[in-house]
């Protein structure tokens, strides 16, 4: 079954309508003219389409290899609208749609797939029509991490990682593309000989969209390691290191707020959108939450509690410069601002591991056993690598326990210590490696499940020293997607660049076939965010104190393979 949550108010035109192809499900959110949710619904990989056999949209190949079914997420496509018709959604209505994918994921397209992408039926099925579309059935995605002999490889070609990430944004990473791309050329050269064209998985999806390859935006083009950050165009030293034919593959590259076309036959005809309903660029799942979540100022510092954990903030491009941790990112909502952002793979996963083992899978439990050890652990230390991390880049796996002298414990003293332990070392992670990038939080808005959990938050604010908020919409991604379709329709009418506030802010821009309308939409009400925690000055310099010690904890466990 799909979970869904119609609002009672009016879904009169115009609406825009935002997609989250997230690693788990795919989300949907519709506003209105005066940017209120008026819909909102969700596929679930593992639930709703069992048939391929994932685990929460994922499948685990060998040697930290994780994939999804490109086919998968063009029936999940077909399943949301399907469902939206049955409850007698007025696509008609919709007057733009954009989305997000997860970032860094791949989509291999067979020879040929293009002109199946431009006939499509809308008596059949996307996923039956595009069985044979692809030269690599499971792309790999964002948790992948085979590809270390790529990424050094590639960061050879440039002269080091440092200057990787001052080409790119960011040094070569396994997750990104380029390394996968690599690795495909490297060892499955027939298929990879085979493959018309590469997407990542949002430019894949806005392709269903219009019956055509789309572009990629810039914000997403720079999880790639393929795109000059400077230049904002696909960087041919590094793509011909790959491939000299790589850049035939590729799409072109265009500004987040890019109309890239209207919805194909297939959409108009089986679902009843209209012929001119126009589909803004694609974008990564992470800048998407940059639109949902309406940062716009410098300090302002999202933190996000999801499958992975996630730093990111809208910086000035020129206060800060790309180094070896981290990464830099075209603004997906104004052209004069970068995106800075730090993602570690063991997020929810490791929390949740904690929470079975020791609290029965209660979260109520769960807290009850954080709260029975004090703020500080005991000077216990645990950090939680269920798979090979990112930040730091820790590749050996398992739960590495410390006491206050440092010395390795085979077990917690306590469940209590193993509960608070992940939620400690995690937070102070991220903390310690957000100042190296030079994020200062004014405040810290939290998103993702663990948003809601009040334990949560307020060591949140402990560490970080700052006010937490949370956001009332926990689709961050989605409900950037339905901005960032508003936004793009705007920019597109009024033939120049809108700033993403205006144009959420004045509803008179969108109005033009309905009731116009002078009102000017207060924004607090359309982010809807909510102060749920101070900091406790006491349990901040606690926290700060722990600060160096975790890193020198972390750094024991990384091995140095920089070159």
């Amino acid at each position: 079954c799909v979970c869904v949550c119609v609002c009672e108010m009016s879904v009169s035109r115009p609406l825009f309508l935002g997609l989250d192809s997230s690693t788990q499900g795919l989300k949907v959110t519709v506003i209105n003219a005066l940017s209120q949710i008026t819909y909102t619904g969700a596929v679930n990989y593992a639930r709703d389409l069992p048939h391929y056999n994932t685990d929460d949209g994922t499948i685990a190949g060998e040697n930290s290899s994780f994939f999804t079914p490109s086919r998968m997420l063009a029936e999940a496509l077909d399943y949301i609208f399907m469902d939206m018709k049955q409850k007698s959604f007025p696509f008609e209505n919709i007057d733009a749609i954009s989305g997000d994918g997860q970032q860094h994921g791949t989509v291999y397209w067979n020879q040929g797939a293009s002109k199946a992408l431009k006939a499509l039926d809308p008596k059949k099925t996307l996923a039956d029509q595009l069985d044979e579309a692809f030269s690599f059935e499971n792309g790999p995605i964002w948790m992948d991490k085979s590809t270390t002999q790529q990424c050094r490889e590639l960061e050879r070609k440039v002269n080091g990682p440092m200057q990787m990430a001052q080409l790119t944004g960011s040094r070569a990473y396994e997750r990104f593309s380029a390394s996968q791309i690599l690795k495909r050329k490297q060892f499955e050269e027939e298929a990879y000989n085979n493959t018309e064209h590469i997407s990542l998985i949002s430019s894949y999806m806005c392709s269903l969209l219009i019956g055509k390859y789309a572009p990629i935006d810039y914000s997403d083009g720079a999880g790639m390691n393929l795109m000059n950050i400077n230049q904002l165009e696909w960087d041919g030293e590094i793509a011909n290191s790959i491939d000299r034919d790589l850049l035939e593959k590729l799409p072109p590259l265009v500004p987040s707020y890019t109309v890239v076309g209207c919805v194909s036959p297939y959409f108009t005809e089986k679902f009843g959108f209209r012929k001119d309903c126009e589909v803004v660029a694609w974008t990564g799942d992470n800048p998407s939450s940059v639109a949902g979540l309406g940062l716009s100022e410098e300090g302002d510092v999202a933190l996000s509690l999801g499958t992975s954990t996630t730093v990111f903030s809208i910086v000035d491009k020129a206060s800060c410069s790309p180094g070896i941790e981290g990464h830099l990112f075209p603004s997906p909502v104004h052209p004069d601002n970068v995106m800075a952002m730090l993602c570690y793979l063991n997020g929810a996963k490791a929390r949740e591991r904690m929470c079975t083992l020791y609290a029965d899978g209660s979260w109520d439990k769960f807290n009850d056993l954080v709260q029975s050890v004090p703020c500080g652990n005991d000077g216990i230390i645990g950090i939680h690598i269920l798979n090979p991390e990112i930040v730091p880049a820790i590749t050996q796996t398992g739960v590495f326990i410390f006491d206050e002298n440092n010395k390795r414990l085979e077990e917690f003293p306590s469940p209590g210590h193993a509960c608070r332990s992940v939620l400690e070392s995690q937070l102070l992670s991220a903390r310690l490696h957000a100042g190296g990038m030079g994020l200062i939080p004014k405040s810290l808005l939290i998103t993702g499940g663990s948003s809601e959990n009040n334990l949560i938050c307020q060591m949140a604010a402990d560490v970080f020293g700052c006010d937490v908020f949370a956001s009332s919409q926990t689709d961050s991604a989605s409900l950037g997607a339905a901005f960032r379709a508003r936004h793009g329709y705007v920019c597109k009418f009024n033939k120049s660049f809108v700033s993403l506030s205006d144009s959420l802010r004045h509803p008179n821009y969108v109005a033009r076939d309905c009731d116009r309308t002078n009102v000017e939409v207060d924004l607090s009400s359309i982010f809807q965010r909510r102060k749920v925690a101070e900091r406790n000055e006491t349990n901040f310099i606690a926290y700060k104190g722990m600060l160096t010690r975790l890193q020198e904890l972390e750094n024991s466990l990384v091995v140095d393979d920089i070159e």
